[in-house]
């Protein structure tokens, strides 16, 4: 199976519980400061078109807007019903009885470097100061085909204490809607035998805004 394995806790979401590392060490969320940061998403970007096994990236960068240092600049991913589901980039299995309730609809090869955490479906970058932007790239490969959608959220800290806000005070969440086609990527070799697949094309949505089909 392409990828690594993470090995994460079970949480459902930010804020849901403020874990001990799982099992010892120092919490990720120690001192975290109480407040409302403001942010703006100056890029969000995922395929709306893809096709199987062909890698695409997900990118969400993220700007402090506001006069004050966020304390852990964060971005959950989530299931179309706002839910995180047991496994990044999945969706819920509505078989009954499941011991993981959900299915993977991309493979996760490389989430942003640096930027794991005890929390499901969460990756920090650490301190954000006043005016400054940090980038999320998430390398995945689609398995299911169909219309599928993931959607993001970004937090100011891991437990729910520093909370992101918009410049206008709302939520910064956004979601892609993707048509995953059934027909494999196109497959090409170069001369130096590099492999490489066909990418499909961009397109940035707004934080807030649905993306259309």
């Amino acid at each position: 199976m392409r990828g690594t394995t993470r090995f994460m806790c079970v949480v459902t979401g930010l804020g849901a519980l403020a874990l001990a590392g799982c099992g010892g060490g120092a919490r990720q969320d120690a001192n975290e400061p109480s407040g409302n940061y403001t942010v703006d998403v100056v890029r969000a970007s995922f395929p709306q078109s893809q096709r199987l096994a062909g890698q695409v990236r997900m990118v969400i960068t993220v700007n402090n807007a506001g006069g004050k240092t966020i304390p852990n600049i964060a971005v959950t991913v989530e299931g179309a019903d706002a839910a995180a589901p047991a496994q990044a980039f999945g969706e819920a299995d509505p078989q009954v009885g499941l011991a993981d309730p959900s299915r993977p609809i991309w493979v996760l090869d490389r989430g942003p470097r640096g930027g794991d955490t005890a929390y499901v479906n969460t990756w920090t970058l650490g301190k954000l100061a006043p005016h400054q932007e940090k980038t999320f790239i998430w390398f995945v490969t689609p398995t299911v085909a169909g219309t599928h959608t993931v959607r993001y959220r970004v937090a100011a800290g891991l437990n729910g204490k520093a909370k992101a806000r918009l410049a206008g005070g709302g939520a910064p969440v956004g979601t892609f809607t993707v048509a995953i086609s059934s027909k494999p990527a196109g497959v090409k070799v170069s001369p130096n035998g590099d492999v490489t697949s066909s990418p499909p094309s961009s397109k940035a949505v707004p934080p807030g805004y649905p993306v259309g089909p």
